[in-house]
């Protein structure tokens, strides 16, 4: 069952090219189908990564803190429980795709499962 793993994360002021530098570098760890960085605020991000199951997910942990531990010092504190990091993730229960015709339109009737 495919698995989903999200971070939401805030950069310091003055870091985000830093960051973007950094976060274009990483290496997806093996068992990523897709991954995504969204830009969610003026310093804020959320990472959405695809994995093909848990196991890949836990395998990975390593080198995700690893990455983590090289942009440590330019996110932000979330708070003392989180740290510099907020994640979820799951299994996938619905993967439904849209066929894009252009930005922000779709073709009706086409929904790719």
């Amino acid at each position: 069952m495919k698995y989903i793993s999200v971070v939401k994360f805030t950069v310091k002021t003055g870091q985000e090219s830093k960051f973007m530098d950094s976060i274009v570098k990483f290496s997806n760890p093996d068992g990523v189908i897709s991954r995504k960085v969204v830009k969610t605020g003026e310093r804020s991000f959320c990472s959405i990564m695809e994995w093909i199951d848990e196991q890949s997910l836990a395998g990975a942990r390593q080198q995700m803190i690893a990455y983590l531990d090289t942009v440590r010092d330019i996110l932000e504190e979330i708070s003392t429980e989180l740290g510099v990091t907020d994640p979820a993730s799951g299994p996938v229960i619905i993967d439904e795709q849209g066929l894009v015709t252009s930005p922000g339109g779709t073709i009706s009737g086409k929904i790719k499962t």
